[in-house]
C-alpha cells in the first residue's frame, strides 16, 4: 500500500536520553529521527512520541523534544505504546498510517507495532529510524514485524510518497532541503 500524507502520523518510540547512547548505530537512528520531525513539520503531519519510564531511562533527546508538542509526548510503563490508552487517544480517527521509528526495534517498537496493527492501523517502518543495543535484534524485530503486515521503508519512499507529485513549491523547497 502506498503511504498517503493526510493519512498518516509520525510516531517516535523511546528515543531517550539514557537509551540511545547504548544503541547499534544510534547516530544514524537520531539522525534518521530528526529528519523524519523536520520533513512532517513540513508537510504538516501530526508527531508523537513516547517516553518509557522517562524517571529512570530520561526524556526524550533534546534535539527532538524542542521539536514536538509537549501535549503530543506520552509516558508510559508497557513496553507497548498502545495498552494504556493514550497513544490511541492522541491519533485523529482519519489517520490510519502510522509511520514508526525508535527504539528498542525488538521490545517497544515491536510490541507497539504489532498491538498497532491488531487495530488495523497500517504501519510502516522507517528502517534507518530504528534500533537496539545489538544489530541482531533489530534485524530479527524487522523480520517479526514484515511477517504480520508491517512494511519496512526508507527514508525516500517516505519524502516521495508523503509529497507525491513533482512540480509544487514544496516539492522543490524539500528536494533541495531533505533528498540530497
Amino acid at each position: 500500500m502506498r503511504i498517503v500524507s493526510s493519512q498518516s502520523v509520525l510516531l517516535i518510540i523511546d528515543i531517550q536520553e539514557k537509551l540511545l547512547p547504548v544503541i547499534d548505530q544510534n547516530e544514524a537512528v537520531l539522525e534518521t529521527a530528526i529528519w523524519a520531525v523536520n520533513l512532517a513539520e513540513n508537510i504538516g503531519i501530526p508527531i508523537i512520541a513516547t517516553e518509557h519510564f522517562p524517571d529512570k531511562i530520561g526524556l526524550t533527546i533534546t534535539d527532538l523534544r524542542e521539536k514536538i508538542d509537549r501535549n503530543q509526548i506520552i509516558s508510559k510503563t508497557y513496553f507497548s505504546a498502545v495498552p494504556e490508552g493514550y497513544l490511541l487517544e492522541k491519533i485523529a480517527n482519519d489517520k490510519r498510517q502510522i509511520i514508526v521509528l525508535g527504539t528498542e526495534a525488538h521490545v517497544c517498537v515491536l510490541q507497539t507495532v504489532l498491538d498497532l496493527v491488531a487495530k488495523d492501523y497500517q504501519v510502516f517502518i522507517l528502517e534507518s529510524g530504528v534500533g537496539s543495543r545489538n544489530e541482531n535484534d533489530k534485524r530479527h524485530a524487522l523480520e517479526r514485524m514484515k511477517q504480520n503486515g508491517v512494511e519496512i521503508i526508507t527514508k525516500e519512499m517516505l519524502a516521495f510518497e508523503w509529497l507525491e507529485k513533482a512540480g509544487t513549491d514544496l516539492f522543490k523547497y524539500l528536494l533541495q532541503k531533505f533528498i540530497k
